[in-house]
């Protein structure tokens, strides 16, 4: 975003007793991580490696420019369409980590046939050719999302009915059901419900709640809501979410093949108007307003995380709402963040990918025109 701008470093909270206890892995593994040049890869791909893993990275680079900062460890990495990778590609790796994917509700809504095509066929394909090439732990990205609308507030479980309300919330659902069926002795896929995630990354996106809101906070002096801030969303931390996925990673097979975890913490589920309150008190001088015409949105959900505590219970989340509101604070004075860059294109996924599609540089199937087969970057 800034010429010479070093690596945002991402502080911690300050309770020493609030601290990741990742286990260390009990031998380095070869992965693969798709979608690691994006929002959450470009912060889960290097975790991964600094835990002592052998990271290749595999993206389209859609977002190729649209830095927010610099990267503080970059991985070996291919620029290829996962839907064109071979079987014979992906000889030699231990585990594959699937993050890429057309990756919210707005996206989804663009078209519908071809967030299944993107999210859930290419999902299932990619997998089947793992498989087949001997691949053993498959970490798939899915999300809270799918459980949509639930009644009377109650913290759903993952045994809760699954409620898909967008196309991409049914890619989702779809590609767990999927990949629970290539699942046997040899393959092991494991399905991370992310919460909502939030906080600073090299690729950063302005298109998820908290961010969203501290956006407008800080380059409007307006908290801006865009519903009647009554729907429950849970939140997660981006570095949460790589903890968590090494957690899945070097857990052993039996306990996480075929199954499925809410990732997040109970304590942050809010109210959109909640993290609105949080992010007023965080970026001084601020008002809430809602957007003309506000309703209730249909997408509102608490979800229970005792499944992911019961079964990892050396893992825990690190941080909170009021933590990330001040984390991205530093990180908007640090960049002097305005408000054409927070409105702009480079960090919200639809605006780019139609700015891609409008210039001709990608068709109609999200693939670069005259795009070249997978080669090193």
């Amino acid at each position: 975003m800034r010429d010479g701008l070093r690596a945002f470093k991402h502080e911690r909270p300050s309770d020493a007793a609030r601290v990741t206890s990742t286990p260390p892995c009990r031998r380095a593994m070869k992965v693969l991580v798709t979608g690691h040049h994006g929002y959450l890869g470009s912060v889960v791909a290097p975790a991964i490696a600094a835990a002592g893993h052998d990271v290749t990275g595999v993206d389209t680079f859609f977002y190729e420019g649209c830095d927010f900062v610099d990267e503080s460890r970059a991985v070996t990495a291919l620029r290829a369409d996962v839907r064109d990778l071979s079987a014979g590609e992906l000889e030699g790796y231990d585990a594959i980590v699937h993050l890429a994917a057309l990756s919210n509700d707005p996206l989804g809504a663009l078209n519908a046939e071809l967030t299944l095509d993107i999210n859930f066929r290419a999902t299932v394909e990619l997998a089947r050719k793992a498989k087949d090439a001997g691949v053993g732990r498959f970490v798939f990205a899915s999300s809270c999302s799918m459980y949509g609308e639930t009644a009377g507030g109650e913290h759903v479980t993952e045994e809760a009915p699954l409620r898909p309300l967008t196309a991409y919330a049914e890619s989702k659902v779809r590609s767990e059901e999927g990949l629970a069926e290539l699942a046997d002795a040899g393959f092991a896929p494991v399905f991370m419900r992310n919460a909502t995630v939030y906080g600073v990354s090299p690729r950063l996106r302005f298109d998820v709640v908290l961010n969203n809101l501290a956006g407008w906070a800080y380059t409007t002096k307006r908290v801006r809501i865009m519903s009647d801030g009554t729907p429950w969303r849970p939140i997660v931390h981006v570095r949460d979410v790589a903890d968590a996925t090494i957690t899945m990673l070097t857990a052993p097979a039996d306990v996480v093949r075929a199954e499925a975890f809410n990732v997040g913490a109970d304590s942050e589920n809010y109210q959109v108007r909640d993290l609105a309150e949080i992010v007023r008190v965080t970026f001084a001088g601020c008002d809430v307003e809602y957007a003309e015409g506000a309703g209730p949105d249909p997408r509102s959900y608490r979800v229970s995380f005792g499944k992911l505590e019961r079964t990892f219970p050396e893992f825990q989340t690190t941080w909170n709402a009021a933590d990330g509101a001040r984390e991205l604070r530093t990180a908007f004075e640090q960049v002097n963040l305005n408000e054409a860059e927070f409105a702009g294109h480079k960090f919200t996924r639809l605006a780019h990918l139609k700015l891609l599609a409008d210039s001709g540089r990608i068709d109609e199937t999200l693939r670069w025109v005259q795009a070249a087969r997978p080669t090193a970057v």
